[in-house]
């Protein structure tokens, strides 16, 4: 692959090398540091004029340290006269804020904080974005710049049909209604039935009360959805599913956030597992929950990257993907 160069950012570093070594490329020579001030510095050690730039940037860790990072990163390439410069960030900071809140007396002086970074990234100079699993569909048209919206669903149904062994007599569940298009997509390529889990919330990350819409009585229960953060939703959503009857539940989530008291409450819960995707590194918190399992999902990027690179379509990619 003549005239590519890959980088990767300080957030995960990992995914990236993994990326390298399925595209047979070396990552490009990049130092970053942080000044006694705490303002992060970017030295791009190799030229890229004329090259097609790929910066490997995930939405995690030290976010706001790691997207700055990210900016000045593009920005480096931008001005060092690069062809092109395609951030890839598997988990987009931010998403959640897509929209103004319904209700609460300031909502109307809310912020819409994933345009924002949209319009950061723009401005910063990158010419093209892929990512997995948009928390909203609608980011995408926050940008004047192509997107890729990847989906990890691929990947998912494999390890569904390799792991569960019962996967014929399962229901796949959505925690929310606003899941209900992603877990019926995957019932349909699976020829199973679906349940959702209406949940009506106190304030963000609490969790009021849930109503289960589906019959789950012996059957087993997957869990599916595209982020988990605190874990009370899931966590929640396994009581109710084991409550009403489901022989076993698994969650399967593409961003496993697993902040504040998330991993406590993952052990004490009645998954068999709770698998995730790596675009967030999960090495750490493997170590202190047995249940996280990870999808590697470096061949999806990998693969959208050379089709990106050769101006060919991604689009193969949302049905099939040769893991």
């Amino acid at each position: 692959m003549p005239n590519i160069v890959l980088f990767s950012g300080s957030s995960h570093h990992d995914l990236s090398q993994r990326v390298a070594d399925r595209l047979g490329l070396e990552l490009g020579k990049v130092v970053t540091k942080k000044f006694s001030n705490q303002e992060t510095s970017v030295e791009i050690g190799e030229s890229v004029r004329g090259e097609d730039v790929y910066i490997i940037q995930s939405g995690c860790g030290e976010i706001n340290d790691n997207l700055m990072e990210l900016l000045i990163m593009i920005n480096a390439c931008k001005i060092a006269s690069s062809s092109r410069v395609t951030a890839v960030i598997p988990c987009f900071p931010y998403a959640r804020q897509d929209k103004k809140d319904k209700v609460g007396k300031n909502c109307s002086r809310a912020p819409i904080s994933a345009k924002l970074v949209a319009n950061m990234l723009s401005v910063a100079g990158a010419d093209h974005i892929i990512t997995m699993d948009l928390h909203a569909s609608q980011i995408q048209g926050f940008f004047d710049i192509p997107v890729d919206n990847l989906y990890a669903e691929p990947a998912v149904l494999q390890w569904i049909k390799e792991n569960i062994p019962e996967w014929r007599n399962c229901i796949i569940v959505s925690p929310d209604a606003g899941g209900a298009k992603r877990v019926t997509s995957i019932a349909d390529r699976l020829n199973v039935e679906f349940a959702l889990i209406h949940k009506e919330r106190k304030k963000a990350n609490e969790v009021d009360r849930m109503v289960l819409v589906g019959d789950v009585k012996d059957r087993v229960a997957i869990l599916v959805d595209d982020m988990a953060d605190t874990c009370g939703t899931i966590c929640h959503a396994a009581d109710k599913l084991m409550s009403a009857g489901a022989t076993k539940v698994y969650a399967i989530l593409t961003h496993g956030i697993f902040s504040g008291p998330a991993l406590s409450r993952i052990n004490n819960a009645s998954f068999e597992a709770v698998v995730v995707t790596n675009t967030i590194p999960q090495e750490e918190k493997m170590k202190h929950c047995p249940k996280i399992q990870f999808i590697d999902i470096s061949m999806i990027l990998a693969e959208a990257i050379r089709r990106t690179h050769n101006g060919e379509s991604v689009s193969y990619l949302f049905s099939h993907v040769p893991l």
